[in-house]
């Protein structure tokens, strides 16, 4: 059985390659082996079942800079897919707190920066009123909390290439702990997608 510890769920979201990096070695902010693969019917229905209940972002800096960046042009995009178009409102429109000790002021509407331990962080926000707090992508902070043993729901999508190196999420000197899995989906070019929750 899955217990929480408060009425707001930490839910990371990352996608990783078969043989578990989260980035290229040589260049890893070039994301450009997710393509193909973010744009299928299983990756898109995933994020969306992740967004919904939420009412909180939480995200690294770099990663704040690269989908506030993006994000927000796909709003009445030619050819947009309603779904991509969905997220985009909600990321723009919902709460967003970014972790850095270099931005002196947010760049983005709804957003505050936050120079603090992101478990500090997660506790304060789980000590608000709201929907789950959700975040995305950032790998420093989903290893922060996963080392922090503050994830509540995990999710992963699984793309069917290797990298060969790079980062990897999961490093050693985790928390020992329990996984249920609460969702599986395969989709076209061999996607998989995996929503496993804590175990308490």
């Amino acid at each position: 059985m899955t217990e929480q510890t408060s009425g707001r769920r930490v839910v990371t979201n990352m996608s990783l390659s078969l043989d578990g990096h989260y980035a290229a070695p040589d260049n890893p902010v070039d994301m450009r082996w997710v393509l193909p693969y973010a744009i299928t019917d299983v990756a898109r229905d995933h994020l969306t079942g992740l967004w919904q209940p939420a009412t909180t972002a939480l995200l690294g800096r770099v990663n704040a800079e690269g989908f506030l960046g993006f994000w927000p042009t796909v709003i009445g995009m030619a050819g947009a897919d309603p779904r991509d178009e969905a997220f985009a409102r909600w990321l723009v429109d919902t709460e967003k707190v970014v972790l850095s000790s270099t931005l002196g002021a947010a760049p983005w509407e709804r957003t505050t920066v936050v120079d603090k331990p992101t478990a500090e962080v997660v506790a304060d926000l789980r000590a608000t009123e709201g929907g789950d707090i959700l975040v995305l992508s950032s790998a420093s902070v989903i290893k922060a909390l996963l080392a922090a043993d503050q994830v509540d729901r995990l999710a992963l999508t699984v793309f069917p290439v290797f990298l060969g190196g790079g980062p990897r999420l999961f490093d050693d000197g985790l928390p020992a702990a329990r996984w249920t899995l609460t969702s599986q989906q395969a989709g076209e070019h061999g996607t998989l997608a995996l929503v496993y929750d804590r175990v308490r």
